[in-house]
């Protein structure tokens, strides 16, 4: 596979985590509704005009979000040209999950405005990006024939399932933190109707098991597996420690500080890197028992 096909298979996933970040700045500076209309920014016209009562800021923030889905299909559209032209034809529905995807993405999208930020279909929004970087990911490993036949022993492979099964549930109520949090993307924005301080509570919770489950898959690996494993799968297993801790440690800084701004974007980005950390984790090798 030449360079430039390797860059798009890479460029696909960087786009499709970039679109949850800068989705992400939208809500945070309070320019969900920036354009208040879908597919157009402003009755009559695609693009942010200069008398919109939403604001230059506002409007092109959201706008520049838009823009990015377009990139975004643009790389997919590559990576299925790349798919075809290398007869990859296991690899094709991956590819075209990706455009099926993008395009539920805009409808989302969509929903999302014409319900004025309503926390279902932003939650919604959030969780098909998680599903497109799995997506994605798996696309670029498998084209590329990184799929290393690593054989695990069972109680590794059984830890390593519930560690991405954990990491599903901890971004899920992830979700529902920030629905009922103060980050709506505009100030009239419907909320869920939790208490606030419970459903961080319980997902701080769940994030400190997710924790140790990994810090547990971590000593196991080190235990009872080969070097080959170790090397190849226990590396994926650190990084995730890693990314998970660092991660744990902004949720706690910024609920103690009010949840300011900067550091929900930060948090925000931990998030990404948890899952693609994890996913990573996932597809490195056939996991076989023995």
């Amino acid at each position: 596979m030449s360079r430039i096909e390797r860059f798009f298979l890479s460029l696909l996933v960087i786009f499709q985590a970039a679109i949850v970040v800068t989705g992400g700045a939208v809500r945070l500076t309070g320019s969900g509704l920036g354009c208040p209309t879908w597919p157009e920014c402003t009755p009559g016209s695609i693009t942010p005009v200069s008398d919109q009562i939403e604001g230059k800021f506002h409007s092109w923030i959201e706008f520049g979000n838009r823009l990015l889905t377009f990139a975004l299909l643009l790389a997919a559209l590559a990576v299925i040209v790349i798919v075809i032209r290398n007869r990859a034809k296991e690899l094709r529905w991956l590819a075209l999950g990706q455009i099926a995807g993008i395009f539920g993405q805009g409808v989302l999208g969509g929903i999302t405005v014409l319900t004025d930020l309503n926390p279902i279909p932003v939650a919604g929004h959030f969780l098909l990006s998680i599903v497109l970087i799995a997506g994605a990911l798996s696309l670029r490993q498998r084209a590329l024939g990184k799929d290393l036949k690593i054989q695990l022993r069972p109680t590794t492979k059984k830890l390593s399932q519930a560690v991405v099964a954990l990491s599903v549930l901890v971004i899920g109520l992830g979700t529902i933190v920030t629905g009922t949090g103060p980050h709506a993307g505009d100030a009239q924005a419907k909320r869920f109707d939790f208490n606030p301080v419970l459903i961080s509570r319980i997902h701080a919770e769940v994030v400190i098991i997710f924790v140790l489950l990994t810090i547990t898959l971590f000593f196991t690996v080190r235990m009872i597996e080969g070097t080959d494993v170790q090397r190849n799968f226990g590396r994926k297993v650190i990084l995730l420690l890693i990314v998970s801790l660092a991660q744990g440690l902004i949720g706690y800084v910024q609920y103690f500080n009010g949840v300011p701004i900067l550091l929900v974007g930060f948090h925000l980005l931990g998030a990404t890197l948890v899952w693609i950390s994890t996913w990573n984790l996932a597809i490195t090798g056939r996991v076989f028992s023995r």
